[in-house]
């Protein structure tokens, strides 16, 4: 695919969502985003954040035990966290294999212990759905924050999907890192007491990442064919400095790759240290 086709393609994508309006059809019956549906099994469990002073206790971190892509025992767990151990975030990106130009991505934030918690937001699908750009530009899928371990987040991807992983360390301080962690676990709990459809171009992973740094640190990320674009966004990403510049661009990108090493550690316990060694 070339960059022009898709981008005539996701543009087309953005007026049929926008003259589709924010309902879901079904048949003849029309509704309004809801987080009550039959859900995929890995997509049921909503994660929710409670706040206390400096502590946040994240419930439902994911962290499920997969036997192939399809077939896994879903697990998930509470752990209370201190805003003030944290100190880095990384930026994810999972190209798609068929078509590299487009990339799923996501947010790792580190905290002092070594603990690694992923926000990877994601098309909400219903028992038996199949994702497709087309009916996400629909509003035919509800928006998804998934908080998961990097064991689950990235090997689901790496071994039973079979695709690369890249993870870029970015250079915000610790004070930023903080404010964003903030800020994106507030909108966890909003989705979950407001639900919303997921847009193919407009409300996806990558626009509502750079939604949440923009508003912390406005107008970091202008417009640019490379949100549309995510496989270019690690490209966007070192142009802006908001990933690390201290190699050439492929240099890093060599280095970030993570996909053999997230294989190879799959079972270690200090699985988030050994993919970054």
């Amino acid at each position: 695919m070339t960059i022009r086709f898709l981008l005539i393609f996701l543009i087309g994508c953005l007026l049929a969502g926008c003259k589709s309006g924010f309902t879901k059809t079904s048949g003849t019956a029309t509704f309004v985003p809801s987080n009550a549906r039959d859900w995929q099994p890995e997509l049921t469990t909503l994660p929710v954040v409670e706040f206390e002073g400096d502590s946040v206790t994240v419930r439902n971190i994911r962290n499920s035990l997969y036997l192939d892509a399809n077939t896994f025992i879903p697990r998930y767990h509470s752990k209370k966290l201190n805003v003030k151990h944290l100190q880095t975030v990384d930026y994810i990106m999972v190209p798609f294999r068929k078509a590299p130009s487009l990339a799923h991505t996501m947010l790792s934030f580190g905290f002092r212990d070594g603990f690694h918690l992923v926000v990877s937001v994601e098309a909400r699908l219903e028992r038996g759905e199949k994702y497709s750009p087309i009916q996400g530009a629909l509003m035919q899928y509800e928006l998804m924050y998934v908080l998961g371990d990097e064991r689950d987040l990235i090997t689901l991807r790496t071994k039973h999907r079979q695709v690369d992983v890249y993870v870029y360390p970015s250079t915000a301080t610790p004070d930023k890192v903080r404010t964003l962690f903030v800020d994106v676990m507030k909108r966890v709990n909003s989705l979950r007491n407001n639900p919303e459809f997921y847009n193919t171009v407009s409300n996806n992973c990558t626009t509502n990442l750079v939604s949440h740094i923009n508003r912390i640190t406005p107008g970091a990320i202008p417009w640019d064919y490379r949100v549309l674009l995510p496989g270019y966004s690690d490209e966007l990403a070192y142009k802006l400095g908001l990933i690390d510049q201290s190699l050439p661009f492929e240099q890093l990108k060599e280095r970030s790759r993570v996909t053999e090493k997230a294989n190879r550690y799959e079972k270690s316990e200090d699985f988030s240290q050994r993919i970054r060694q």
